[in-house]
């Protein structure tokens, strides 16, 4: 098969919109760090160029294998990557009293990141040669709740409750698009409600506490309810134009904290304001409203369920971080995705993204 074909399919305007979001990614993390005293916070944005360039790797690695490929290692990926998160789980490196990492070289990975992809992949190959619509019933959605289930407990004791419940959303996305006998899709959400207040008891304290100062942060100012009063301090202060560059003022205080990873968005919308937060959503929902055209255009089921899981994955992260920082959602520490700090988001993401390309690139090869 020539490769010609393939290169003129290429989306360049997904690929140059993905790009444009990773390079304010860095620009806001340097404004972030931008004059504090501690050299390791001010090389971030050097550190996190680094990682676009591998991301950018891992999405021409992606772009080269046909997904079709990964049909048939799915399982196999999907069972490396769960030994890997037990092996976390047992070995792992502890920071913030959470083991979610482990050492490769001078490399910390977070497991968790690529656990996504493995289940995405998985999913979508369950679902491949599926039956037709309105035909699936309890007794064919087992395995693929199990294969959910599994990589859901293995990220929640890390813990990482934040993961663990995109991962049961992007199981919920699969469940909606195989279109499911309706009856039987309205038992499943309802007794799914009913059961959601149950998981207050299996909640930590601190967790505990985070959904509570969401309904009120005053409950606890400068503890739980910290990091939301701050948030939206910061995002209404930047008003219709911003502060500019460099010159937030919740951020050169450090009033704001994680202001270069869960809450980026808030140095991000203290310094370019309205406007700024209009183009950065516009990009995002154009990213979205582009990998939802590939997906619904592809050629084959896993290549659908496969660009319908990544972009759902992308989507949540985004909705669930700007809900947390404008105070919708509990701080559940989700990264924005493309801007926030962190090697083995942004890595994955392009990885994810590289895939996404791939089955829009051979929607028309045989």
């Amino acid at each position: 098969m020539s490769n010609e074909p393939l290169v003129s399919k290429f989306n360049w305007s997904l690929f140059l919109a993905i790009l444009a979001v990773s390079v304010i990614g860095v620009i806001t993390i340097n404004s972030a760090n931008h004059g504090r005293a501690e050299p390791f916070f001010r090389e971030l944005y050097i550190k996190q160029i680094y990682w676009v360039l591998f991301g950018l790797v891992a999405m021409l690695i992606a772009l080269v294998i046909d997904y079709r490929e990964l049909s048939r290692h799915a399982y196999s990926i999907y069972i490396i990557t769960v030994l890997i998160l037990i092996y976390v789980a047992v070995y792992g490196d502890t920071a913030s009293g959470a083991k979610r990492w482990i050492h490769i070289g001078s490399f910390s990975l977070q497991i968790s990141e690529f656990a996504k992809i493995a289940l995405i992949l998985a999913l979508a190959k369950y679902f491949e040669s599926g039956k037709i619509q309105a035909q699936y019933f309890f007794k064919d959605l087992w395995i693929p709740t199990l294969l959910t289930a599994i990589i859901f407990m293995l990220i929640a004791i890390q813990p990482d409750l934040g993961t663990a419940i995109m991962v049961f959303l992007i199981f919920l996305v699969f469940i909606t698009a195989i279109e499911i006998n309706g009856a039987f899709l309205t038992k499943l959400f309802g007794a799914g409600t009913f059961l959601i207040p149950s998981l207050w008891f299996f909640l930590r304290d601190y967790q505990k506490l985070r959904v509570m100062t969401l309904f009120n942060p005053e409950l606890d100012p400068l503890g739980a309810g910290y990091h939301s009063i701050q948030s939206k301090i910061a995002i209404g202060s930047g008003g219709f134009l911003g502060k500019g560059l460099f010159m937030g003022t919740q951020s050169r205080l450090n009033f704001l904290p994680e202001k270069h990873t869960d809450f980026i968005f808030s140095v991000f919308a203290e310094e370019t304001g309205f406007i700024g937060v209009v183009i950065l959503l516009s990009i995002y929902l154009f990213i979205i409203l582009k990998g939802l055209n590939i997906a619904f255009h592809a050629r084959d089921r896993f290549g659908l369920f496969l660009a319908l899981g990544i972009v759902s994955s992308i989507s949540f992260y985004a909705l669930f971080n700007l809900g947390m920082v404008v105070g919708l959602f509990p701080i559940t520490g989700l990264p924005l995705p493309l801007i926030s700090y962190g090697g083995s988001s942004l890595v994955t993401n392009f990885f994810a993204f590289g895939l996404l390309l791939n089955v829009g690139m051979r929607r028309t090869v045989l």
